[in-house]
């Protein structure tokens, strides 16, 4: 059993050791042996597809288990299951075979810039060639992923992390234990058939070793915690590393005045409904007072709980209810409190209140919110906007520009906040930080930049150059075509 500073120090070299492996392949020959190495992850994955099952079932009993003796929510054990929701395992698949065709996110020129143009020969000193900077995309290192629960997760991140070029250790929950074993050894299998150390993608099991790997910032680069707010704030104290989390999902939908009833109704339905345990489900949802009497707060509350879904409701959305809805949705609605606007229910309970406008509804997800996503219902937008449109007296555009969640949405559900949805392949996470990465962070998230510095001629390039006096060379900060140098 390895110590966490030799899972550390293994992942580093074996970062190290890709680098320079992949190095002599030049850029489109590297990105195709990573993408490769995703290849035979989805032939191992495939080939083991029984044995996985069976560990995930195991996984799923003995979360069922914990269930009825109250120790864990159901919640979580939907999470868990692997195979029961259609088309999750094929989802899982399919996520790494897009990652692997998404283009390489690696040696990409973001900005190139000529600080000096080239200096003649004059007497004894040669000429002296121009001085040419170039920004260009890099792995960011060895990667720490602590997740909850969902074990794909761990065949999420290993993608990202192989196509991007890091190294990964992957800690997943204890719920997912014998599932998360046999998905480790699939990842082992791939690597060693392909270009890519061993131990580039490494799995630990326990919080101690977690403990103790948060405090190897000499080899891990960057934590990724998945999971509640409490593990991410957990995780932010203890590590000596930077720590890329995300707050709770406290995502608000806002239902404006000029909202239509059928689309409105729709929407924050499957915001809430497609899969309520997502961090990217609705919890709370502004009503515009205007539809306490255009009967649009009615049908939603009728469609909500239709669905089963409990209302806490602020006085005036509850008042506005009395005698409007059968016995059974009676049922379902109580007095709101106000730490029911700081709750992540992650379950069929919305938080509901009143708001005047616009500026109200920005308002309240600014004190309440977490940054996650938010969405406003309003009128249709035009499909192609003119000169002579009013968009930047709108209430959509009012609501995106005031907001700084990570995610905002017009007329679209909460549940589009998706790596995947996104276009990204996959995601190691969605990230409420305000870094470099936001959102669903897909393989964009997971690279970061270095400065390249090429000098040309023969004359040596002094800094010493550009000092004020009779020969003072000038700085020159012309832009450049951002193109990968040739060196």
């Amino acid at each position: 059993m390895s110590s966490a500073s030799d899972i550390a120090k293994q992942a580093r070299e074996a970062f190290d050791e890709a680098q320079k492996r992949l190095s002599s392949h030049g850029a489109a020959e590297a990105d195709a042996a990573r993408s490769k190495a995703l290849t035979f992850i989805c032939e191992a994955l495939e080939a083991a597809r029984d044995e996985i099952q069976a560990a995930n079932q195991q996984d799923v009993a003995e979360a069922n288990e914990l269930v009825a003796q109250g120790k864990l929510s159901k919640q979580l054990v939907s999470r868990l299951d692997l195979f029961s929701k259609p088309g999750k395992w094929e989802s899982m698949l399919q996520g790494v075979s897009d990652v692997a065709a998404l283009p390489s996110p690696l040696d990409v020129c973001t900005r190139a810039t000529r600080l000096a143009d080239s200096v003649p020969a004059v007497g004894e000193r040669a000429a002296t060639g121009s001085l040419d900077l170039y920004r260009v995309t890099c792995p960011i290192g060895v990667l720490l992923c602590i997740f909850e629960a969902r074990p794909e997760v761990i065949v999420n991140i290993a993608s990202l992390a192989i196509k991007s070029g890091n190294a990964a250790i992957l800690k997943g929950g204890k719920e997912s234990k014998h599932t998360a074993a046999v998905l480790a050894r699939c990842l082992a299998t791939a690597l060693e058939k392909s270009e890519l150390p061993r131990y580039l993608v490494q799995t630990v099991q326990t919080r101690d070793e977690i403990q103790a790997l948060l405090h190897e910032d000499r080899y891990i680069d960057l934590v990724i915690p998945r999971g509640s707010n409490a593990l991410v704030r957990s995780i932010q104290r203890e590590a000596r590393m930077p720590v890329m989390g995300h707050a709770d999902g406290l995502c608000a939908a806002y239902v404006h005045e000029d909202a239509h009833a059928k689309l409105t109704i729709e929407t924050l339905l499957d915001a809430k409904l497609d899969y309520p345990s997502a961090c990217n489900a609705i919890e709370t949802l502004l009503v515009h007072r205007h539809h306490l009497s255009s009967g649009l707060w009615v049908a939603i509350a009728q469609a909500m709980t239709q669905a089963g879904v409990r209302l806490h409701c602020d006085p005036t959305s509850l008042a506005a209810l009395q005698g409007q809805l059968d016995v059974h949705a009676q049922s379902l609605l109580s007095a709101a409190t106000e730490a029911d606007y700081d709750t992540e229910f992650l379950d069929l309970d919305l938080a509901v209140r009143v708001v005047d406008s616009v500026n109200e509804a920005v308002d309240h997800i600014n004190q309440h919110g977490s940054g996650h996503t938010d969405i406003i219902l309003c009128a249709p937008l035009p499909v192609k906007r003119t000169s002579s449109s009013a968009q930047s007296e709108s209430a959509a555009d009012v609501f995106t520009r005031s907001l700084s969640s990570s995610s905002v949405f017009v007329n679209a559900s909460s549940r589009f906040a998706d790596g995947f949805r996104f276009g990204f392949g996959t995601e190691v996470g969605i990230s409420t930080g305000r870094t470099h990465a936001r959102g669903p962070v897909g393989l964009e998230g997971l690279v970061i930049y270095k400065y390249v510095l090429r000098s040309s001629g023969e004359g040596a390039q002094t800094a010493g150059a550009f000092a004020p006096g009779e020969h003072q060379r000038a700085w020159s900060h012309t832009p450049l075509e951002p193109v990968y140098p040739t060196l």
